[in-house]
C-alpha cells in the first residue's frame, strides 16, 4: 500500500471512528510535505457475497481538487479523504461498519492546462475541466454574475471505464456540470494526474 493510499485511509478511520482529522504524519515523504498539488480521493467499496475471482467495488465517495488549496499534498489528501467519506451529495456518509471493505485511490493532478484544439486530448492520458465561458461586457471585461446565469464547471479524471472518445468524455463532463455544449460557449482544460491505488 503505498504512502498515500495510507494516508487517505488512516484520516478517513480516524475520523469517521473518532470524528478527529489526523495532523499530517512525521513519517509523510518529502514530496507530500513540500509539494503543492491538486489532489482527488477516490472511495470504494466491496460488493458483499461475490466470490474472490469476481470481486467488484462500487463507487462510495469521490472529492477532491484541481488546484491546491492546503500547504501541501499531504494536507490535501487529509482533508479532501474526509470530504469523500462525509460530504459526496450522491451518497450518505460512511459508517463504521464499512471501513473494513473500502478501497482508496488517490490522484495527484497535474496543473491544468488550457485546450486549443480538442484533437489533443485523450481521455485514457488527460482529465478534463470543462467550463462555461464567462459572459462578457462590450470593453471585453468579464462578468462575474449578471443575474441570470453563474458559470458552470465540472471535472472528469482520466482513464474511466466506459469513456473511449474525446466526444464522450467532453459530452459526459458537460451533463455533470449541467452544460448545453450546444447553446453555451464552453472552455476546456486538461491534466493528467499521477494515480495510487
Amino acid at each position: 500500500m503505498s504512502s498515500y493510499i495510507r494516508l487517505a485511509k488512516k484520516a478517513v478511520e480516524a475520523y469517521i471512528k473518532k470524528g478527529e482529522m489526523i495532523k499530517v504524519p512525521s513519517d509523510c515523504s518529502e514530496e507530500m510535505i513540500n509539494k503543492k498539488s491538486g489532489v482527488f480521493v477516490t472511495i470504494e467499496e466491496k460488493v458483499k457475497g461475490l466470490p474472490v475471482k469476481e470481486e467488484k467495488f462500487v463507487l462510495r465517495g469521490c472529492i477532491g481538487t484541481y488546484l491546491p488549496t492546503k500547504e501541501n499534498i499531504a494536507q490535501e489528501i487529509i482533508h479532501n479523504a474526509i470530504a469523500a467519506a462525509t460530504e459526496d451529495y450522491r451518497f450518505g456518509q460512511i459508517e463504521k461498519e464499512e471501513l473494513p471493505s473500502l478501497s482508496y485511490t488517490v490522484y495527484i493532478l497535474s496543473t491544468p492546462e488550457l485546450v486549443e484544439d480538442v484533437k489533443t486530448l485523450d481521455p485514457k492520458i488527460y482529465g478534463i475541466i470543462v467550463k462555461t465561458s464567462p459572459i462578457s461586457h462590450s470593453d471585453g471585461t468579464d462578468v462575474v454574475f449578471n443575474g441570470h446565469s453563474v458559470p458552470k464547471s465540472a471535472l472528469l479524471l482520466p482513464d474511466l471505464a466506459g469513456i473511449d472518445t474525446i466526444e464522450e468524455q467532453i459530452l459526459i463532463a458537460c451533463q455533470k456540470g449541467s452544460i448545453d455544449p450546444l447553446k453555451e460557449k464552453i472552455i476546456i482544460y486538461k491534466f493528467k494526474v499521477e494515480k495510487y491505488d
